[in-house]
């Protein structure tokens, strides 16, 4: 029988991930999840393959079950672990629905099993029975979470690309004063005369730049919103 995990009191009530956080390490999440839903299966597809006796099975079923832990572990640890980015991945891993307090007791489970088929033990049978039972509401928890990991991720990428649509708009405002200081300052190079020369060249180059500036800005924006 399961027992609810407990996460710690400020997991549930994290807010949403940070603004600054990198698409590639959602990217990450996502492939670490989706590692997870392609081992449990394999891991059991080759327990039951081992008892019935089929060579490498066993080694193979147990090499997943290395890669679906090791998978789960990073998950659940550092920065982009779910208590670390809290809301919505928080109440999934530890919420009613004990995403977390299933994965652990898959994988123990399965070492059992893997154990008693690599020993031949009489009880061997119950257990792949019983893991092989697991395996479908297994995944479909795996799925949810999956899912989870995607929508924050378009969450993010929405985040940043508004915020970036900001800056290049604060930056579009500063390059058109610039322009204007600049026509300006040919004005009054232009009455100076002989003498507002070298300042009308500074001037021009002042608006040489503010015109490549521009261009960057629009381009920036194009490719934000895009």
């Amino acid at each position: 029988m399961l027992h609810q995990a407990r996460a710690p009191a400020h997991a549930l009530k994290a807010g949403a991930p940070p603004r600054q956080m990198a698409g590639e390490a959602f990217g990450k999440l996502i492939n670490l999840s989706g590692r997870r839903r392609f081992t449990s299966q394999r891991l059991v597809l080759y327990a039951v393959l081992a008892a019935q006796g089929r060579d490498g099975a066993l080694n193979t079923s147990r090499d997943a079950l290395v890669t679906f832990s090791d998978a789960h572990l990073a998950l659940m640890e550092g920065e982009l672990s779910p208590v670390m980015l809290g809301g919505e991945l928080a109440e999934a891993y530890f919420g009613p629905q004990r995403a977390d307090e299933r994965i652990t007791a898959f994988i123990d489970l399965a070492r059992r099993a893997l154990d008693a088929i690599g020993a031949g033990l009489r009880g061997a049978p119950d257990l792949l029975e019983e893991l092989v039972e697991a395996a479908t509401p297994l995944l479909a928890t795996l799925n949810r979470l999956t899912q989870v990991y995607e929508d924050l991720a378009r969450q993010q990428a929405a985040s940043a690309k508004k915020q970036l649509t900001a800056v290049m708009g604060d930056i579009e405002q500063i390059a058109k004063h610039a322009r204007i200081v600049s026509f300006n300052a040919q004005v009054v190079a232009a009455r100076a005369g002989a003498s507002g020369r070298e300042f009308a060249v500074v001037s021009g180059e002042m608006t040489h730049i503010t015109g490549q500036l521009d261009g960057l800005v629009r381009e920036a924006v194009r490719s934000a919103v895009a």
